[in-house]
């Protein structure tokens, strides 16, 4: 049962996804935090009807509501860079060369199921229908 649960967790793409989960949330606040800080504001620098807005400018004057925010776009596409970045860097590419050392046989991969194991599979599968069916 361990050994099962063993394999299925070093797939590939179950690792892969988990720990892309785990990082990007956790490194997204980081992210977030240094684009706020550090590069909205010089984004904002460069101006717009008002600098306290940033960059951008309001489609009707008098409305506040109708302000086109540029420097926020630019700021949540730098945000997705630098995440998918570090993301790519530290989980994908270990992953990758981990995969590509299997495939030449210098390190071991999940066990496949022997024969044996598939038949006492199947016998069980049959046994509880045949129970099922009598029931």
């Amino acid at each position: 049962m361990l050994k099962g649960f063993k394999d299925f967790l070093m797939r590939g793409n179950v690792v892969d996804l988990a720990v892309a989960v785990v990082i990007g949330a956790a490194f997204t606040s980081i992210v977030t935090a240094f684009t706020n800080g550090l590069i909205k504001p010089l984004i904002n620098a460069i101006g717009g009807t008002d600098a306290a807005q940033g960059l951008g400018f309001r489609v009707l004057g008098a409305n506040e509501s109708t302000f086109m925010d540029f420097g926020g776009v630019i700021n949540a596409a730098i945000n997705f860079v630098l995440v998918a970045g570090v993301v790519y860097f530290a989980i994908v590419l270990p992953v990758k060369h981990l995969q590509e050392r299997r495939k030449r046989g210098q390190e071991s991969g999940p066990a496949e199921p022997t024969d044996v194991e598939l038949l006492k599979e199947i016998r069980d599968l049959l046994r509880a229908q045949q129970q099922n069916g009598r029931n």
